[in-house]
């Protein structure tokens, strides 16, 4: 028997189960149809396992360096089963948490594969929801009123290089695995591959990047690419950009062997792993987008509005699905607009602009706003103010002096257009740069809001004063 709903959620990642609970709050009847586990990539195989293993990394490279802290310690050894199972741990008790918030909400969950069905007795519109039950039940039929496609993505892989998940891994194999490898190329210098490079160089793991673009973090500020390659190599990270993997060459043995273009110079490498990481791809496949109207953008993701409508008034799309940020905080916004759009509740419009964007590197970095590549770009006539963190007392305090704060700023009006930082704990402080964006303010209205001291926050407000050439410690 068909069951009717006012909105079904295909897929229950961040997204999804974000949406979910906002339709709860707004009295819909709800349901989401997840063919694997809720809390979907981010919780499973993205952010949560992560920067779970990237706080161990953290952990084994102060204990190493302990002593500088007056603090000795001899012997510590890495045990990378137990960082596993704690890994393993955190994910158990979040994804306990996002069950019982399901329970809470009163949603329905189905567990299965969604697909969305053309016109049909059900429904004169397409819409309806087959779903092929995880059990080998008989499908499940669900009658929405609305929808909403959160079915996420996956990492991107190279043509012609099998993952094979042993010796050949995308991120998502990387996260299992069960023994650190003593070296590892990893193909893709983004933020996903910078920080399992940051990561594994840290756990003691001979790492090279190899990056298409002609420099890492092609997406961030030039400032920010060059500090973070600067302090990577200080690692020892070995960091080949303008380079690319001849898939041809690849051969394995005991190790991997490839030979990379770099700079038009043919050369072989070998590690014992390989980890392809260039990027993921729309989840659009299989879920009967051609028994509708959707249009999809040329990546395969799916095109909307600004309220996430599809071509399909109806059926919306939120997250991964849809391409741009690719970012679990946004897929969460962009669903509670969706709900809200749904509900007439006049939500307002998700402005990209006030969204920061962290990399959970070592060093850190975090943004928001534009670079001074896109402000110039864009006709802007920019001020920039820098303030490095070794000027920063609590840096200093904390032993993490490398990396700086830079504030972009329109010189005509004084108006805020974008805030980089690289260096300790970047990744909390951007919400104040992303909260300022929010508000309009200027540089000078940040640097008027008084900053405790001793905290590196400092770094901020003296990069803020620092715009029209008015920091203290600079």
């Amino acid at each position: 028997m068909a069951r009717e709903y006012d909105l079904v959620i295909l897929g229950g990642g961040t997204g999804g189960y974000v949406a979910a609970i906002r339709a709860s709050q707004l009295g819909l009847k709800t349901a989401i149809v997840e063919a694997d586990k809720l809390g979907g990539t981010c919780l499973h195989k993205g952010c949560i396992p992560s920067k779970a293993l990237l706080r161990s990394a953290e952990v084994y490279r102060q204990v190493k360096k302990s002593a500088m802290y007056g603090v000795e310690i001899t012997d510590a050894t890495l045990n990378f089963r137990k960082i596993q199972s704690r890994k393993n741990d955190i994910i158990d008790t979040l994804y306990s948490g996002v069950q019982g918030l399901m329970k809470k909400g009163k949603i329905d969950i189905f567990e299965g594969f969604g697909r969305i069905l053309g016109p049909s007795i059900f429904s004169p519109t397409a819409g309806s929801i087959s779903v092929e039950m995880n059990n080998g039940e008989e499908n499940e039929i669900l009658i929405p009123k609305n929808v909403i496609i959160a079915t996420g993505s996956r990492p991107r892989t190279l043509p012609e290089v099998e993952i094979d998940g042993t010796s050949i891994l995308t991120s998502d194999q990387a996260l299992e695995m069960e023994e650190l490898p003593k070296s590892i190329i990893i193909v893709g210098g983004g933020v996903i591959g910078i920080e399992w490079a940051s990561m594994l160089a840290d756990f003691g793991v001979e790492v090279t990047v190899v990056e298409y673009a002609d420099r890492i973090l092609p997406t961030e500020d030039v400032d920010v690419s060059k500090e973070m390659k600067r302090l990577l190599k200080k690692k020892g990270i070995n960091i080949l950009t303008s380079a690319s993997l001849l898939p041809e060459t690849i051969h394995k043995q005991e190790l991997v062997e490839v030979e990379i273009d770099h700079n038009q110079t043919k050369t072989k490498y070998s590690a014992e792993k390989l980890l392809v990481s260039i990027g993921r791809k729309a989840n659009t496949e299989n879920i009967g987008l051609q028994n509708t109207d959707i249009q999809t953008n040329q990546d395969g993701s799916i095109a909307t509005n600004q309220f996430y409508q599809t071509k399909e008034s109806h059926i919306y799309a939120i997250g991964d699905v849809i391409g741009g940020m690719q970012l679990a905080h946004v897929a969460s916004h962009e669903g509670i607009t969706a709900v809200e759009h749904i509900a007439g509740t006049n939500p307002i419009k998700l402005n990209y602009q006030q969204i920061p964007s962290c990399i959970y590197a070592n060093p850190e970095a975090a943004s928001v706003g534009l670079t001074e590549e896109q402000a110039i770009e864009q006709g802007y006539d920019v001020k920039i103010g820098k303030m490095p963190f070794k000027a920063i007392g609590k840096a200093l305090v904390y032993g993490e002096t490398d990396g700086f704060v830079k504030i972009i700023a329109d010189k005509s009006t004084n108006d805020l257009l974008g805030v980089h930082m690289i260096g300790p704990q970047v990744t909390e402080l951007i919400s104040e740069a992303g909260l300022a964006k929010v508000l309009d303010a200027t540089p000078w209205e940040i640097a008027e809001s008084i900053h405790p001291h001793p905290t590196l926050s400092e770094g901020i407000a003296e990069a803020a004063l620092a715009v029209d050439g008015l920091q203290i410690h600079g």
